[in-house]
């Protein structure tokens, strides 16, 4: 029996993940021990990752391993997408940013990056509505 061939190219749905997230191949390289050409390898189609590396560039991009294949969307998937459609492509950018650089942080430091991120958001004056123009009459 002939293998079938994967209707799925691993290589570009990790690329395009990836750009998503901000992450250069030597981010996933650091995170995963995964050497940048095999990643480069993946990502131009040469190589089939097996489901073990497979599933530790997921972990790396912090996306669960079923989002490499089309038709496993979930309730929570879905969900996800609202709340991103939700949001402009700059809110998604400087969250992306955020997330690039947390995954190197502490428990603590994140908590103190959220607490300065309230307190800068609570010093921030609510927008001001103009005063009424009052009219007289002449």
């Amino acid at each position: 029996m002939p293998k079938e061939k994967p209707k799925v190219n691993i290589g570009e749905v990790i690329r395009t993940y990836r750009g998503q997230r901000g992450l250069s191949q030597g981010d996933i390289e650091r995170r995963t021990g995964l050497l940048r050409c095999y990643l480069s390898r993946v990502e131009n189609g040469h190589t089939v990752p097996s489901l073990e590396t497979l599933a530790k560039i997921a972990e790396a991009m912090d996306i669960s391993l079923a989002d490499f294949f089309p038709g496993t969307e979930t309730a929570h998937d879905r969900d996800t997408q609202k709340m991103l459609g939700e949001l402009s492509e700059d809110e998604i950018r400087f969250l992306s940013e955020i997330k690039r650089y947390s995954t190197s942080l502490s428990d603590g430091d994140k908590r103190l990056v959220l607490a300065m991120i309230r307190k800068m958001a609570s010093l921030i004056p609510p927008p001001t509505r103009k005063p009424a123009v009052r009219r007289t009459a002449f």
